[in-house]
């Protein structure tokens, strides 16, 4: 088994070259992989709040990791919808809503995200700058400082609910043009279709990707 550092490798290697990824789905399989998406979201402040059936970071080991796996193996893994509350905007009245996965999920998410983000973080725009590691608000003012030198104003955009109006079928095509895995593409359809409680009423997501889910900002 290789380590999840080679897994990540190997990923941006086909990524530069903008080769296809026909085996992504047997990566999960990798229990490397898993300690090391533990170890990138134990820390963060929402490993302890729970999801729609209690599971928190407290009740993971890696007899509990093998066990995803193998659900994982025989494809029986399923998603558990999320459970929606509402918080509040920045300079805002207005409340947005956040949707919070179980634990298993939050986890087998930030696997997606680490083999996703390490295959197209090396084909994406220089000059983009939001969800993407070492990237962030800073680094846009330094180039913006650094480049825009004769610019007196800007004007800022912004996609009214972005993340809840995607489009899953578009969404998965633009996946399937570089992955050709069917297993893989299932697991994240089933991911975006999973659903969510909202006073313990359980509603379909047609559309969207959560707010709130560990795999949303690179999907």
């Amino acid at each position: 088994m290789q380590s999840a550092e080679t897994v990540v490798d190997v990923l941006r290697a086909r990524g530069r070259r903008g080769l296809p990824c026909d085996e992504l789905y047997r990566q999960l399989f990798n229990p490397a992989l898993f300690l090391m998406a533990w170890g990138r979201i134990y820390a963060n402040d929402g490993a302890m709040t729970p999801g729609a059936c209690g599971e928190t970071a407290d009740g993971m080991s890696l007899a509990k990791i093998g066990r995803i796996i193998d659900a994982l193996r025989h494809e029986r893994y399923r998603f558990q919808p999320a459970r929606r509350v509402y918080i509040p905007k920045k300079s805002s009245r207005k409340l947005r809503p956040l949707g919070l996965p179980s634990w298993s999920d939050k986890l087998v998410g930030e696997v997606v995200r680490i083999l996703l983000e390490a295959y197209y973080e090396p084909q994406f725009s220089g000059h983009s700058h939001g969800f993407r590691p070492g990237r962030g608000c800073h680094t846009a003012l330094t180039e913006i400082a650094e480049t825009w030198k004769g610019t007196t104003w800007f004007i800022e955009g912004d996609i009214a609910d972005c993340f809840g109006s995607l489009n899953h079928s578009v969404l998965l095509r633009i996946l399937a043009e570089k992955i050709h895995d069917n297993r893989f593409l299932r697991l994240i359809r089933n991911m975006l279709r999973a659903g969510y409680l909202e006073d313990w009423q359980w509603n379909a997501t047609l559309s969207g990707a959560p707010q709130g889910g560990v795999a949303s900002p690179t999907q």
